[in-house]
């Protein structure tokens, strides 16, 4: 008999430390529940990458700044919702948090779904819409620590790793399968505005935007009837000590230099592909079209891949520890960056499956960065802490899309790749001197 009694919505004596106070079923359900709606959210959150390429052929007129800055806002409102919801996990609890959350990804999905129909809707409405799918990312700030009371610090390595990877797929996901849903009818939701592209083909762009509506729904029924909460409680003014820890903020330039640039690239791969090697780059001059790539076909393969090796070197990180992965992962990726940075002044198509190899590595190598750093938090911070700081370096993180965008927008492509390695370099650098190198002062 232990001293746990799991029969409440709050676990009072909850304590993963200790075999005792700790159920595993709970957690691990708790993990799977949070993360399916996770999954939903990034689906959310990028769907404006999955739309706006498809968005001039179905009647709009947008510039390539416009298009850029449409996939560019969800990462701002992301950044800016991943603040509260930093804060909301000892608040309101986890089984409040996934069962609300899920049902605000229905009005991003529901907007986009009668904007698409009109391309006489403005572009304020567009980036507005643009800006609640901000909601989708946002929730990631207030799932991962509130995951993070259900497990040992020995495991939450692999636990957080699977979460975030198996939800970064979504990003994924969403991309992959909007080419898909746009050419044909959804249960006769598709004779509500068929849409035609230049040559005369229908396309049903809205599809997307209404397809996952039903599932996020049955994960807030789920979430309610199934999830519990544990007493963890804290104010405001407890949680915001972490901003006095120094590895509050070189944790957040890891992830920022990670996730961001990893999310950046994943939201503006699409249009950057168009732009450089397919129908809107000078290659277009010489290359029948139908030869050029079409960035919709490729752009869903790295977020993929990140996601993928995050969720995968979560085991190697709870062995290991983080550091070294952050290291590694951070050192690849400034190195496959520089090197996809000088096939961007393509000279024909040799010079596109060069760049889409390195730039697929550099989604592997961010895997790594994003696994460690978050095994790192738990190991080199007090545990009331350590909630925090995930939910502050998240949201941090989250604003790569919009800043790779709004880049990608002022800056030609090569000077943005150079920027990038800069930055990735200057932070390997620092944490191999804190944390990865024989007797750092924070190892982790």
């Amino acid at each position: 008999m232990t001293a746990l009694d799991t029969s409440q919505r709050v676990l009072h004596g909850w304590n993963p430390e200790d075999p005792e106070k700790w159920d595993k079923k709970i957690a691990w359900t708790t993990l799977w529940i949070s993360t399916v709606s996770l999954f939903l959210g990034f689906c959310t959150w990028f769907l404006v990458s999955a739309i706006a390429p498809m968005l001039n052929q179905i009647g709009f007129d947008l510039s390539k700044s416009q298009l850029y800055w449409l996939t560019a806002i969800p990462g701002l409102s992301t950044g800016f919702l991943r603040l509260v919801y930093m804060f909301l996990p000892p608040i309101i609890g986890t089984r409040k948090l996934v069962t609300l959350s899920s049902i605000l990804f229905v009005l991003p999905m529901l907007g986009w779904f009668f904007a698409v129909q009109d391309p006489t809707t403005p572009y304020w409405w567009l980036l507005f819409l643009a800006f609640i799918c901000g909601i989708g990312g946002g929730v990631f700030s207030g799932y991962m620590p509130s995951t993070g009371y259900f497990f040992p610090k020995s495991k939450a390595g692999t636990a957080l790793a699977l979460e975030a990877g198996l939800a970064n797929m979504g990003m994924s996901f969403i991309q992959l399968v909007s080419p898909w849903l746009m050419g044909f009818t959804l249960l006769g939701i598709g004779f509500v505005a068929p849409q035609r592209n230049p040559e005369g083909n229908e396309l049903f762009v809205h599809n997307p935007a209404v397809v996952l509506i039903p599932w996020t729904l049955v994960m807030a029924f789920v979430a309610w009837e199934v999830l519990k909460d544990v007493p963890v409680k804290a104010n405001f003014a407890e949680q915001i000590d972490i901003f006095g820890n120094i590895n509050t903020w070189i944790m957040t330039l890891v992830y920022v230099a990670g996730f961001g640039i990893y999310s950046g690239f994943s939201a503006s791969l699409a249009l950057l592909i168009n732009d450089n090697f397919g129908a809107n780059s000078h290659l277009a001059e010489t290359i029948p079209a139908d030869q050029l790539p079409k960035g919709a076909a490729f752009a869903f393969i790295f977020p993929l891949i990140g996601a993928g090796s995050r969720a995968l070197i979560g085991p190697l990180c709870d062995k290991y520890g983080g550091a070294i992965w952050s290291f590694v992962g951070l050192t690849g990726m400034a190195i496959f960056t520089g090197a996809a940075a000088f096939f961007l002044k393509a000279e024909d198509l040799s010079d596109f499956w060069a760049f889409l190899t390195l730039i697929m590595i550099v989604s592997v190598f961010s895997g790594l960065v994003n696994a460690g750093g978050f095994k790192q938090i738990p190991m080199i911070l007090p545990k009331r802490q350590a909630g925090g700081v995930i939910g502050w370096t998240g949201a941090m993180g989250s604003f790569g899309p919009f800043i790779v965008g709004m880049l990608l927008a002022l800056t030609a492509p090569t000077t943005f790749f150079i920027g990038c390695v800069i930055v990735l370099a200057f932070t390997a650098a620092i944490v191999w001197a804190y944390y990865a190198r024989p007797n750092a002062p924070f190892p982790g």
